[in-house]
């Protein structure tokens, strides 16, 4: 009974993954929006702060950081250029994880950064969906 009922539920299921992708891709760049405004609104700030956290150069880490960010909000929101954009965020995540994140124990595996960035992976590995650029200009496969 089972080899019938998943293999079923296996295709009811499927229909669903661009539509997830889409609500998923639209989630991770609404949280990224607020991030990227701060760090391009008081750049000297965010630069302090990276210095403060240890850093290596800071100002252009907080440029890279920031762009990154800012980008990703508008190619995640548009599903473009989805795989390649997941990788700098993802090194964001991870920078915020060990500086941030764990050194100031908000939460020992990372917290929210940490969630992110296994969307990231996601949106890495699959791609955007159907529901995207990426898919009506490169086809489903990248």
């Amino acid at each position: 009974m089972i080899k019938t009922i998943y293999p079923l539920s296996k295709n009811i299921l499927s229909q669903g993954q661009s539509l997830s992708l889409f609500f998923a891709r639209i989630a991770v760049a609404y949280g990224f929006y607020e991030p990227a405004m701060m760090k391009w609104d008081d750049m000297t700030q965010t630069a302090n702060n990276f210095a403060g956290y240890g850093i290596p150069f800071p100002t252009l880490n907080a440029y890279l950081a920031g762009t990154a960010e800012l980008l990703g909000v508008i190619l995640l929101a548009l599903g473009l250029f989805t795989r390649l954009i997941s990788i700098p965020l993802i090194i964001v995540m991870i920078v915020a994880i060990v500086t941030v994140h764990i050194p100031m124990e908000h939460d020992i595996l990372g917290g929210i950064p940490l969630y992110y960035m296994l969307f990231l992976a996601l949106f890495a590995s699959l791609g955007a969906g159907k529901l995207s650029l990426d898919y009506l200009l490169f086809g489903e496969e990248q």
